[in-house]
């Protein structure tokens, strides 16, 4: 340990991607050409705030840990919100941004954020991450999603931690779809099979296209669609569409389409990423409008999707509680906090505490209104 060369990096083509992947695993959105992509197409780039500051470990030439870490000056693409303390130290006089976030952009998806083969190697380079941060004066570090294991480390390295709640569907023990209908309430189960028959007896059916077979003509429509949302709901474009096609192309073998059609027309698609374990619903947008099309293409094709491939956990993204009624059961997500000022990391710490009550009273309502059966 004591060999070993702290970098920062700021621009990702100068880690060696085999490298960098075999720390990542196989989750999808930690892969190297996942977040270099993200970067050379402008998508997080010091234009939209997000400021490359990847802390890395090296023995000799050899990559032995690292974190993507980004300088931001805004709180937007995290989905760990914290726009109540940015304006607690404005009201003080304080310099809230810019901050450093662990965290990949513009996706609330758990996974590994502390790359390193051995428990000491990851210790040491949270605390290359925290000496980074007091070096240049921020106000403060945070590690978002990571996975539970990760996060009790973060914490017993003085960390702050901070609950939220997901979604998720399991298979739990299901054999096939109608086995995971059967399973739920009646009235649930109705509802479920009402929303799909609407949508197939107006003559609109899906093909499922992997990453290898998606065709420019496809990311073309699918960034139409995408665009069309954004537009709906007058939010920002985070993703380009040189950004899909280089992700097509980089790493086809995690990317599924899920592509509606009307009499042999597309008219929606959704985007999903999945490794062998787990589906991550992600971006969707359509065309025309049909009942029950969002929820047919972005979750109960996604469904079936995992039950032909053996998929045991299928994350649908942040919020939207309308996902309960159809299957997905709340989830405990992770984030770490680390804030330099005394006083301020005390208030904070008090308020993750009351917080935690709250996210444990939601859970519970949750998951009283479950669709199963008890």
């Amino acid at each position: 340990m004591v060999d070993m060369k702290t970098r920062v990096i700021e621009n990702l083509s100068d880690i060696p991607a085999a490298q960098w992947d075999a720390l990542a695993g196989n989750n999808p959105f930690m892969q190297h050409a996942f977040l270099h992509a993200l970067q050379i197409t402008g998508c997080a780039s010091p234009e939209t705030g997000w400021y490359t500051q990847f802390i890395t470990l090296w023995d000799g030439n050899t990559l032995a840990a690292g974190m993507p870490l980004y300088g931001k000056t805004h709180t937007y693409g995290e989905f760990v919100f914290d726009w109540a303390w940015a304006d607690a130290y404005q009201r003080h006089g304080l310099r809230y941004y810019p901050k450093l976030v662990s965290s990949v952009p513009f996706t609330p998806a758990t996974g590994p954020r502390v790359l390193g083969s051995t428990p000491e190697i990851r210790a040491a380079l949270v605390k290359a991450a925290l000496a980074h941060t007091d070096a240049l004066g921020l106000s403060s570090l945070h590690i978002l999603f990571p996975d539970e294991s990760e996060a009790m480390a973060l914490q017993a390295q003085g960390m702050m931690l901070r609950r939220g709640v997901q979604l998720h569907w399991r298979n739990q023990g299901f054999e096939n779809f109608d086995a995971y209908l059967a399973s739920m309430k009646p009235a649930k189960r109705r509802k479920v099979q009402q929303e799909r028959r609407k949508v197939f007896d107006a003559g609109i059916s899906f093909r499922h296209v992997r990453g290898e077979d998606i065709t420019p003509e496809l990311w073309q429509f699918f960034v139409s669609c995408y665009e069309n949302t954004h537009v709906q709901y007058s939010s920002p474009q985070p993703l380009n569409l040189e950004f899909f096609r280089m992700i097509g192309e980089t790493m086809p073998q995690h990317i599924l389409l899920v592509v509606a059609y009307r009499a042999n027309k597309p008219i929606a698609a959704a985007i999903d990423f999945y490794n062998d374990t787990t589906l991550f619903g992600r971006s969707w947008g359509a065309l025309e409008y049909h009942p029950g099309l969002h929820f047919e293409t972005c979750y109960y094709q996604g469904i079936a999707f995992c039950f032909d491939n053996g998929i045991e956990l299928f994350e649908g993204g942040a919020q939207g509680e309308h996902k309960l009624a159809r299957g997905f059961l709340p989830s405990t997500t992770w984030s770490a906090h680390w804030l330099a000022h005394p006083q301020f990391s005390r208030a904070v710490e008090e308020f993750l505490q009351r917080e935690a009550g709250g996210v444990d009273h939601y859970m519970d309502e949750l998951n009283d209104s479950s669709p199963f059966r008890k």
